[in-house]
């Protein structure tokens, strides 16, 4: 027989698991064009990154989805990659660099890149090991890079394509700068948080006469490329100067007073500075009204020479500290007043973001196509046709805001680590675009045709391309685009993309787009937007609020008590010690226990409701660890009534008895053995229904609630009674319901806890008769169950009802008369003889009875019973016989009574408060009606047992 540990340790069997379904292939897909097929393509995380909570919440989804689907009998494949995070790369080599008293313009391109690749293979893929911990059952043989030779080609050859139907153009629009890095960057790296400025008003004189116009800015150093002042055009305080010029203080240049609708009337002075080369709105300004745009910074921010000669040079904000001081000088600082405003940061350096008019490369993603469409257009309509839909369906007005409102997508970084832009340039900065040098070399030759009269030298673009951009061309990159291949015939579109709300615009949107455009299919069928993962305040998780928490961590537990050094003043760690982090000493000040994957997933899948944001608390974890400890407590038990032993698998008939052996049945179902496999296919429904809807919070309840309370809390304990009670033939029957309910449940379950069902389904499977001892079967690809609801029993269902409430009651009259839970006591009953002389048995396990007797009648029943508190259960009166202390109990049920009697005054006080009833919420409202109820039906029950004590002789 087969010993199972007395206790669930995770770790064990994750490390034994892991590698073994990943060692024997299990997650390599099937290719038979038969089946349905299911594919995910896993939003590719940065290579220098880590898993964190968004990861690993976000990946249990995916991993749920994947495992349930291969189950199924799909064709299954979830393909995994890493991108390369030109930013983010760049910066964590670059400081390697300076720590060795380097920088990448000693080492030149060419030998950086070269060092980029090398700590890619030594360290940039701690991301995919943390993978592989939380159990997530990726093809790894699919696995792709998105730098990797075959992912560049197609890359090269999308810029190519693009650029040549005139979808790619270079041109100089404004874009966000960071001066430390000296590159563009993506909205998406910029954050915006609120800061304590300044809002200065400084006097412009007009260039005529003695009026002036005092203008409300929050970048005075800015003044030095103001084009315009700007009103509104409907500002009576104003209309008369518009068209007029102002003089611009310090330069002395004279521009324009212009009218535009942008401008808000209540703000400040209502009249403010336009400077279109370093403003975005300022920028749509300027190209309405054809103002010039006049760059007055470097790239590293420092004012250039389009400034005053004192100016030039200095940084920007000290250039700020300077203009402030000479207009306090020359009298034409008006006033400076506090002011909260939003400060756009490059969320890698922390560095203020610049908008700066710089040459870049763009996608003309409004531009119409050969087919009249522009890629946006037809990205657009997909969504709208039903196409790709998206789950919640209210994201669609978020994506469509975006998309009717897009902008010309900037495509090129000022990086050395990404896709080189394939773009090279002649001696007078012509530009050819091509696969290769070579090829360029022949359009640059086609194009010189006998002109040439030089040999023809041509220069590479120095850009790279956005890690969006690369990306973008994911769903058919990775799956051989642009050969015909099987994968893509198969998994493109993909089912579903899971992913954050937050990058709708910035990977789900630019995905449909560019997708449909080279292929003519939608990338993916369903876009399921879950939330983004919050502490358990509701906070986001960030390094400087300290409440970030390693997924691994909780995993795998965390000793701090052994990491503490009390010998010296402060207490300090050795430095061999795992690295703790803030959160970790503050929510878990003696370490964390270690909950392990299964715990952790199951929680993460709890949570996974179509809300906007997921609030993470870490208590739950120990709850669902709690789950798995029981789950393994009723498989020890199982096994140990099951196996070995005869549990009715196979089905025999008077004629397969023994010689001279009376046959009673073979197998005798009681009516709870029926009801647990009815309940089993209900739960088997709502599983599939939670799948389909991509409610997995649904999955995990409907598991949860089946295992805990029907199987483990009901079943168990009735089927202790059937084994030590039943015939033979009730044995066998329970033995079967037993162990095939287990091993069915444990398949319904993994995809959500995938370890501990293998562990367990390993020995369960084969006493159930699903697989042969010895066999190297797993059940990552044993079939999923299905419900079939026509199995349910309705009778059945009503007879474990009765024999719940009878329970129930029986433990509230316990309770009422403080009973110990081991003090045994008869049970006097009266009706419904025939159901309780069945259930007798289970009654006296279950409510810890000794004895049940029955009276033929109410009057024999009231003799018997005496001063004992009764019961009403359906048709039977029923009583625990014990002696009473009469003033006693008569004392506590008056204290009782006035007690809920009190509480319905206040409920009621509640319920005719119309103010109340107006604001709070419904289910609220109906939560206080509920207890009103609830209290009065007991009140009227306790003073019933009052009187009746009162009366008794």
């Amino acid at each position: 027989m087969t010993e199972l540990a007395k206790s669930f340790e995770p770790a064990a069997l994750e490390a034994h698991w892991g590698p073994l379904w990943e060692q024997r292939g299990l997650y390599k897909p099937t290719l038979d064009a038969a089946k349905p097929s299911f594919c995910i393509q896993l939003p590719p995380p940065n290579v220098t990154g880590t898993l964190h909570m968004g990861h690993a919440f976000n990946q249990t989804i995916m991993d749920s989805l994947t495992r349930y689907h291969r189950m199924l009998g799909d064709n299954t494949l979830w393909v995994p990659g890493t991108d390369h995070a030109g930013i983010a790369t760049q910066i964590v080599v670059e400081r390697q660099l300076q720590e060795q008293g380097l920088n990448r313009h000693e080492l030149g391109r060419k030998n950086f890149v070269a060092r980029v690749w090398e700590w890619k293979e030594q360290s940039g893929n701690t991301i995919t090991g943390q993978m592989r911990r939380m159990g997530d059952s990726v093809s790894w043989e699919h696995e792709y890079f998105t730098m990797d030779d075959k992912l560049s080609s197609v890359v090269t050859d999308t810029f190519v394509k693009l650029f040549d139907e005139g979808l790619i153009y270079r041109g100089k629009r404004l874009v966000s700068w960071d001066p430390i890095l000296k590159s563009a960057v993506s909205d998406l790296e910029v954050e915006s948080e609120e800061e304590d400025g300044s809002l200065w008003h400084i006097r412009y004189p007009m260039a005529e006469g003695t009026e002036s116009l005092v203008v409300a800015t929050t970048r005075p150093e800015t003044m030095l490329g103001d084009t315009a002042v700007m009103v509104h055009p409907e500002d009576e305080r104003y209309t008369h100067l518009i068209g007029k010029q102002v003089r611009l203080p310090i330069t002395g240049r004279l521009v324009p007073v212009i009218a535009d609708d942008y401008v808000d009337k209540a703000f400040g002075t209502g009249v403010v500075k336009v400077t279109p080369a370093h403003d975005q709105n300022d920028y749509q300004v300027g190209l309405r009204h054809n103002l010039p745009m006049l760059t007055i910074f470097t790239l590293e921010a420092k004012v250039n020479d389009e400034a005053p000669e004192a100016y030039r040079g200095l940084d920007r904000f000290v250039a700020r500290k300077k203009i402030v001081a000479q207009l306090e000088e020359e009298g034409l600082l008006v006033e400076v007043k506090k002011h909260k405003l939003m400060v756009p940061r490059c969320a890698r350096t922390g560095q203020v973001i610049e908008p700066m008019l710089t040459d870049q490369w763009f996608v003309a993603v409004s531009k119409a196509g050969a087919n009249g469409k522009s890629i946006a257009e037809e990205a657009i309509e997909v969504v709208a046709s039903g196409e790709v839909k998206f789950v919640p369906e209210n994201w669609v007005n978020t994506y469509n805001q975006w998309m009717k409102n897009i902008q010309d997508w900037c495509i090129s970084r000022q990086l050395w680590w990404g896709h080189q832009i394939p773009a090279w340039y002649d001696h007078q900065g012509n530009v050819f675009v091509a696969r290769d040098e070579e090829d360029a070399k022949k359009k640059a030759m086609a194009f010189w045709g006998d002109r040439l009269n030089n040999p023809l030298e041509l220069t590479r673009d120095e850009d790279v391309l956005d890690t969006w951009f690369s990306s973008a061309m994911v769903p058919f990159s990775t799956l051989g685009w642009p050969e015909k291949t099987v994968e893509q015939d198969l998994f493109l579109p993909s089912s579903v993309l899971v992913t954050g709300y937050d990058i709708i615009f910035f990977w789900v949107a630019r995905m449909i787009m560019m997708t449909k455009h080279f292929t003519g299919k939608v990338p993916f069928k369903h876009v399921y937007i879950h939330g983004l993962v919050l502490d358990a305040q509701g906070k986001k998780m960030s390094k400087s609020e300290g409440n970030v928490l390693d997924p691994v961590d909780l995993i795998d537990g965390i000793e701090l008590a052994p990491l503490l050094d009390k010998r010296s003043q402060g207490l300090r760690k050795p430095e061999n010690a795992p690295k703790v982090r803030k959160a970790t000493e503050k929510e878990f000040p003696e370490g964390i226990p270690g909950y392990g994957a299964d715990a952790l997933r199951f929680t993460f899948a709890a949570m996974a409701t179509l809300g906007r944001s997921v609030n993470f608390d870490s208590k739950r974890c120990e709850g669902y660890r709690n789950f798995c400890n029981k789950l393994w407590n009723a498989t020890r038990f199982v096994l140990m009534n099951c196996e070995g032993k005869d549990c009715g698998l196979q089905e025999h008939t008077k004629e397969q008895c023994a010689p001279g052996a009376e046959f009673h049945g073979y197998l005798s179902f009681s009516p709870a053995d029926r009801w647990i496999s009815g309940e089993l296919q209900r739960v088997e429904a709502a599983v599939a229904q939670g799948f389909d809807e991509y409610r997995l919070d649904n999955v995990a309840s409907a598991i949860y609630q089946f295992v805990w309370d029907e199987y483990c809390d009901w079943y168990l304990e009735i089927a202790k009674v059937q084994i030590q009670n039943g015939t033979e033939a009730q044995q066998r029957a329970t033995r079967r319901t037993l162990i095939r309910v287990l091993e069915t449940t444990l398949r319904l379950l993994h995809p959500v806890t995938p370890f501990i069902t293998e562990e367990l389904w390993q020995t369960v499977a084969v006493v159930a008769g699903r697989k042969a001892a010895g066999s190297d079967a797993s059940i990552v690809t044993a079939p999923y169950p299905k419900a079939q609801l026509e199995k349910v029993d309705a009778q059945a269902d009503a007879w474990v009802a009765r024999l719940k409430a009878m329970v129930g009651s029986c433990r509230s009259l316990r309770s009422e008369m403080s009973l110990s839970p081991a003090e045994r006591v008869p049970l006097y009953t009266a009706g419904d003889a025939t159901f309780i002389e069945q259930a007798a048995p289970l009654l006296k396990a279950l409510a810890k009875l000794s004895e049940v007797q029955q009276f033929a009648d109410d009057a024999s029943f009231a003799a018997a019973t005496g001063h004992s508190p009764v019961i009403m259960e359906g048709e039977a009166r029923l009583a625990l016989h014990v002696q009473i202390d009469i003033p006693a109990e008569l004392a506590r049920l008056g204290k009782e009574i006035a007690r809920l009697e009190g509480e319905i005054v206040k409920a009621h006080a509640k319920l005719g408060n119309e103010s109340f009833v107006a604001r709070a919420p419904a289910a609220v409202v109906e939560q206080e009606r509920a207890r009103v109820a609830e209290f009065t039906n007991t009140v009227a029950r306790l003073k019933d047992q009052a009187t009746r004590l009162e009366t008794s002789p």
